[in-house]
């Protein structure tokens, strides 16, 4: 009795693990009509939004196919910002639940043997990337003058002249108050750098010296530590942050690995 009593335990595991993906259909390439709405490439980088850099590498090292819109318009997406996709009739906005979406929809071969631990320590990181080191990239592009101008140039050049005038001055000073908001922007321009490179640091520290951020294997983490670092090491943009990363020898063979194996084309 206590032989199949144990039995049936462990068959009920065994199901409850394999659950998740019993409820996953199986899907042909022909079936999948993701279209993805982002910002255009410049300043020497595939998407200044590390969000949508994110978001499009997961989708090149998933192999999912996907169509890229030809103009996305940021305030006609579903929560006023950018990414977000369609697949069919559906749309689903932000980089986050978008990735969550397709892991539910289509499987999860990127993250599907990650032990709760790693779960955890991808998590954390993906926090310090999307939550920390953002906003101080954030004030390195559009509290310094300079490269507010550039930033100002590539975003609202095509505005009519009359809006031109008075649209770019506004959309800076609501970010610049959600840095406020957020606290980081309550710090001094020191301060702030110490923070995002502190992050970077980390990011530095904890690849050492593995392929990937989590070991040999690449996992949705690559994903995002590709769209912040891409941004730092790649971009056509002076910054003390991007000085700052680019000292670290095993952050740009980094950029290199994961170019090579998912930005070929």
């Amino acid at each position: 009795m206590a032989i199949k009593i144990l039995a049936v335990k462990i068959l009920a595991i065994k199901i409850l693990y394999a659950w998740p993906a019993l409820l996953i259909k199986e899907h042909s390439q022909e079936d999948i009509m993701i279209t993805l709405y982002q910002f255009q490439p410049c300043l020497g980088i595939q998407n200044l939004s590390p969000f949508c850099l994110k978001l499009e590498s997961y989708l090149r090292m998933t192999e999912l196919p996907y169509t890229v819109a030809d103009a996305a318009d940021v305030r006609k997406a579903p929560k006023q910002k950018l990414p977000y996709i369609t697949d069919g009739d559906r749309t689903i906005a932000d980089s986050s639940f978008i990735i969550d979406y397709l892991k539910q929809t289509y499987g999860d071969p990127l993250d599907q043997n990650l032990s709760l631990p790693e779960q955890g320590i991808s998590l954390a990181f993906r926090r310090l990337m999307e939550e920390n080191l953002y906003w101080a990239m954030v004030y390195s592009r559009w509290a310094e003058d300079d490269n507010w101008k550039r930033l100002r140039d590539i975003y609202f050049s095509d505005l009519p002249p009359i809006l031109r005038t008075l649209i770019p001055s506004q959309v800076r000073k609501d970010t610049l108050q959600k840095l406020d908001g957020h606290g980081i922007g309550r710090h001094s321009r020191a301060e702030i750098y110490q923070i995002g490179q502190r992050d970077i640091k980390a990011l530095s520290d904890f690849l050492s010296g593995k392929p990937f951020l989590l070991g040999d294997r690449p996992t949705s983490l690559d994903a995002t530590g590709y769209g912040f670092l891409a941004n730092l090491c790649r971009v056509q943009m002076p910054s003390e942050l991007s000085d700052y990363a680019k000292q670290f020898d095993n952050l740009m063979a980094y950029c290199d690995r994961l170019e090579k194996r998912y930005w070929k084309s």
